[in-house]
């Protein structure tokens, strides 16, 4: 049995599988079928070990709302037409879900597809989900309701984008001192762990000056190394992560903020900025600033509520102010709670939310 990428294996699932049942059976209804949703495969970084759990031929079959009551006689004939084996892959029905673009969304960020997100509901929102709704690929789409969907959420807001890259320069600049002065007294274990923080969020920024929405860590370096800035900041990074001490650690970082510089230069959103380092009051290291470069930027911004965001907190999104996996995937919870939690942390990013008893 020889591997095939998801995306294939699924797209041929449509074709062979559910084209059929439903041309023979429901040619009146209109539907939309896509590898969308969670899973290595649906971002194209599926291997063989990727089959040993949840892998199987499956789609996202969206129908109208006044057609969802066909769901089960649907799943039915699913179940009796695919084979046991697909391409010498195990078939489970049961993992392919059928359902509405609006349930979808509601499901999987907590908002109403109808409604009009305002700039804030960006920050809710974890990297991975909406590289889970606009990766993948679409195999059918009727009506054109799931494309207009991954075109809504293709990328963030021009503000919203601003605002993520300042913040990004702001915990660089708030770091980049503390792991040489840690360094400098000799707690080498402690530099090398803020080190650590530095190269995450030095990479974080690129996909934001690249536009790229990051995903989750098992493929944060991964998608990091497609990125056209990678050939260029991985030999200094990677030096940065696994150097012994403090001083080369501060050399490769230097070496990395000089490339990071170009980069936001090339962007042309402020007055440039330097290219080189500079020392850090009159202590014996060199930093980039990048708290000055977070302020530079977020004086671009052009919307007043996240405008009023960057000069109170610019903590960034949920992916910047939380590393637990639970809490990010919030906008799933049951029963109404994922809609509570996250109307809860929009009051963090925006102070006009909070009642008088909040506040």
């Amino acid at each position: 049995m020889s591997f095939i990428k998801g995306i294939e294996l699924c797209r041929r699932f449509h074709i062979e599988i559910v084209e059929p049942v439903m041309m023979d059976n429901y040619s009146f209804l209109s539907y939309s079928s896509a590898l969308i949703g969670p899973g290595s495969e649906v971002l194209g970084y599926d291997t063989e070990m990727s089959t040993d759990h949840d892998w199987v031929p499956r789609v996202y079959l969206f129908l109208d709302q006044l057609d969802i009551g066909y769901s089960e006689q649907i799943q039915s004939a699913l179940h009796e037409r695919a084979p046991e084996q697909f391409y010498g892959f195990p078939v489970d029905i049961r993992k392919s879900v059928i359902t509405t673009v609006p349930r979808f969304i509601e499901g999987y960020l907590a908002v109403n597809k109808d409604e009009r997100l305002e700039p804030v509901d960006w920050l809710t929102f974890p990297s991975q989900s909406l590289l889970e709704i606009t990766r993948g690929e679409v195999y059918r789409d009727d009506n054109g309701q799931l494309s207009k969907l991954r075109k809504q959420f293709e990328y963030y807001p021009h503000d919203i984008w601003l605002y993520l890259m300042a913040s990004s320069w702001q915990r660089i600049g708030q770091e980049e001192h503390l792991m040489l002065r840690s360094g400098f007294i000799g707690d080498e274990i402690g530099s090398a762990i803020i080190t650590s923080r530095l190269v995450r969020d030095i990479i974080n920024l690129c996909f934001f000056m690249e536009r790229q929405y990051a995903p989750y860590p098992k493929w944060f370096g991964t998608a990091f190394k497609r990125l056209k800035c990678s050939d260029q900041l991985m030999p200094h990074l990677w030096t940065a992560q696994t150097a012994v001490t403090w001083r080369e650690r501060e050399h490769a970082l230097n070496k990395a903020y000089k490339h990071l510089s170009s980069m936001h230069n090339g962007l042309g959103i402020t007055e440039r900025i330097p290219d080189e380092v500079s020392y850090f009051f009159d202590r014996p290291f060199k930093v980039m600033n990048g708290e000055e470069i977070a302020s530079l930027i977020a004086n671009q911004i052009v919307d007043t509520d996240i405008q009023q965001l960057s000069k109170k907190r610019l903590i960034g999104n949920i992916d910047q102010i939380t590393d637990n996996t639970d809490f990010r995937k919030m906008n799933r919870w049951s029963d109404g709670e994922g809609e509570s939690a996250r109307n809860a942390l929009k009051k963090l990013f925006n102070p006009s939310l909070l009642t008088k008893k909040d506040q």
